[in-house]
């Protein structure tokens, strides 16, 4: 009877050793995949690297360790490093260099088209016939989805950047903000064909110190643009995609924009086009609540009291000479004296005016407003008959 009963004892001991073999073997298997993955990552990187340089942007990395085991991928990279070649117009140029600390890039094993990134500051940029910037910031992440095939969305997130331009002596502020985010998406078609990208740029607490004094106030900005006539995401230079997105009848459509800073209030919404020459065609229809404040800060009240310099009347009021607005003062100042000054220190006052007839009365946010169209002629860019800026060619 002792015989019989061994026989099931020892088969039952068996079946406890049967788990623990099947999980070591999968635990062996899993390593063996993972590792296999981790010796592919250089290859994707190579790659990748090689596209990217077909498009005139070189990436490289001092040095680059792969970890995260078992369950991700954490590929990290030291002295980094990217440099922008033929991304301007104007011919060949030497090429823009960002330099930055460290880059660590995240990939889920059961997730590997989803990647997140993690940026170290500071960075250094530099080359491009431009004085050296630093750029800092606390916290700076993006998160890209699709790769290693085409991107189907990609955001990329900064909080507290801050650009300064550098030289031997001192640092100067350039642009600051709390808090920006980019997003873009595969809004319609196809990555090979026809593709429509969305974006939406958000800017909290935002401010630029060396473009116009109305933008060196704080701002905030929420953006929402359609992008057409791309043929696909094939690698080029950005000069060449926007001839070909030219050539196609593309355009950027401002589906949403609403900018506010201090008690002024602007949204607009409108078309944009290049012409043949590279330069922006196009009109926003605008609305503003507040718009009195922009009037000193363009400038133009300045200019009748202190005199005009005739590169600043080209500026705003292209065809007006300064000698005709002194002749004029002069006139009024010996028909009655004092009277040319009078009307230089209230010219705020009538240019403020003339801006209200341009459009119509509107309500935004429960405030009075202004309605009208902000035209963009040649690259020029006018608010009325006003010339308020220009934007240099994009190929």
């Amino acid at each position: 009877m002792s015989a019989i009963a061994a026989g099931p004892r020892k088969q039952k001991l068996w079946r406890l050793f049967l788990m623990p073999v099947l999980v070591l073997v999968a635990a062996i298997a899993w390593s063996a995949f993972w590792f296999y993955a981790a010796s592919k990552v250089d290859e994707s990187v190579d790659a990748w690297r090689a596209r990217e340089a077909q498009s005139g942007r070189l990436y490289d990395c001092a040095r680059r360790s792969v970890a995260g085991f078992p369950f991700r991928f954490e590929v990290r990279c030291s002295g980094a490093s990217v440099a922008l070649a033929s991304q301007t117009a104007g011919g060949p140029q030497a090429p823009v260099t960002a330099r930055l600390g460290d880059i660590l890039v995240v990939a889920q094993v059961y997730d590997p088209k989803l990647l997140i990134a993690e940026f170290t500051a500071p960075a250094s940029i530099s080359g491009g016939g431009v004085q050296p910037l630093t750029v800092t910031w606390s916290k700076a992440r993006s998160s890209i989805v699709g790769l290693p095939a085409v991107p189907q969305r990609a955001a990329i997130v900064f909080d507290d950047p801050a650009i300064d331009r550098t030289d031997a002596s001192a640092q100067t502020p350039l642009a600051r903000a709390k808090h920006v985010e980019l997003h873009a998406r595969l809004a319609d078609g196809a990555a090979q064909e026809n593709p429509v990208i969305e974006t939406v740029l958000q800017i909290a607490g935002g401010s630029l110190h060396d473009l116009h004094p109305l933008l060196a106030e704080p701002f905030d900005a929420d953006i929402r643009t359609l992008l057409s006539g791309l043929k696909d995401f094939s690698p080029k230079p950005w000069p060449q995609r926007f001839r070909e997105i030219q050539a196609a009848g593309g355009h950027v459509e401002i589906a949403q924009s609403r900018i506010a800073q201090g008690d002024l209030i602007a949204v607009a919404t409108g078309t944009l086009r290049l012409n043949a020459g590279g330069r922006i065609d196009g009109e926003l229809q605008m609305t503003v609540a507040g718009l009195e404040k922009v009037i000193p800060a363009l400038g133009i009240d300045k200019m009748l009291e202190q005199g005009v310099p005739q590169a600043t009347l080209d500026r705003v009021a292209p065809g007006l000479r300064t000698q005709d607005i002194n002749s004029l003062m002069g006139a009024l100042n010996r028909a009655v004296p004092g009277l040319g000054n009078v009307v230089k220190q209230n010219a705020n006052v009538g240019v403020a005016a003339g801006i209200n007839a341009l459009g119509r009365e509107a309500v935004l946010e429960g405030r009075k407003a202004r309605a009208f169209p902000l035209r963009f002629v040649d690259g020029a860019v006018f608010l009325g008959p006003l010339k308020v800026g220009q934007v240099p060619p994009l190929f």
